[in-house]
């Protein structure tokens, strides 16, 4: 198989649609998180899940940024660095949910709930240490980072312009929804996994549509020169 850009982008496109898929699908019902829940298949293959959407996500973003790096900019490259720097956190603290937390949680349970707290926008009651950082450096990424890739996006004109903006918006509306219950704080995922669908599509159309208009093109070209 040949490995051409445009097999690259298709891929790229296609990590996104998954990725925007599985963020919605692993949040619906999602239970509360302590460390009884943690402890269950369900969170555990939900919280895998996560990390495989983080890993699908730098794939997507990645390609939708080469994709366009001329018409986004400086702009651009701001916000796919502090995008992706988030994407990379969520595959540590995913990770750590998945495999490390639930064995924890049968030894030190109050700790787990206070890191459970701080996961979902609330106040740990004890020390979690330097994790407490680490989250509020994700959320911080996550947020700045969809905003300004979203309005880099929109600015491009390269993708549909509605689906940047609602890039845009889903890390704006972190903000408010960081302040709710954990049922409202997972309401987010809709708008960002709807955008990233959207996003990876028209990345993975337009990457298919290239090759079919090289040839004949270059066989234009060809033409004329003879």
């Amino acid at each position: 198989m040949t490995i051409t850009a445009s097999t690259l982008s298709r891929a790229a496109g296609a990590a996104a649609v998954a990725a925007g898929l599985i963020f919605i699908g692993v949040q619906i019902n999602h239970p509360h998180l302590d460390a009884t829940s943690l402890m269950t298949t369900d969170v555990t293959v939900r919280n895998s899940l996560k990390l495989l959407m983080a890993v699908l996500a730098l794939a997507g973003i990645t390609g939708m940024y080469l994709r366009q790096v001329r018409q986004t900019g400086v702009l651009g490259l701001l916000g796919y660095l502090v995008l992706g720097a988030g994407y990379a956190i969520i595959v540590g603290t995913s990770y750590m949910a998945a495999f490390v937390l639930p064995e924890i949680a049968l030894s030190n349970a109050g700790f787990v709930n206070d890191v459970a707290a701080a996961t979902t926008g609330g106040t740990p009651s004890g020390d979690i240490g330097v994790l407490r950082t680490v989250l509020q450096v994700q959320n911080f990424t996550y947020l700045a980072g969809g905003l300004v890739f979203g309005i880099a996006l929109l600015r491009a004109r390269v993708f549909p312009r509605w689906a940047a903006a609602l890039l845009a918006a889903g890390g704006a509306v972190t903000i408010a929804i960081a302040v709710l219950p954990d049922a409202f704080y997972r309401l987010l995922a809709f708008p960002n996994g709807i955008a990233m669908v959207a996003l990876g599509w028209s990345l993975w159309r337009s990457a298919r549509q290239t090759p079919a208009t090289l040839p004949a093109t270059a066989r234009l070209s060809t033409a004329s020169v003879q």
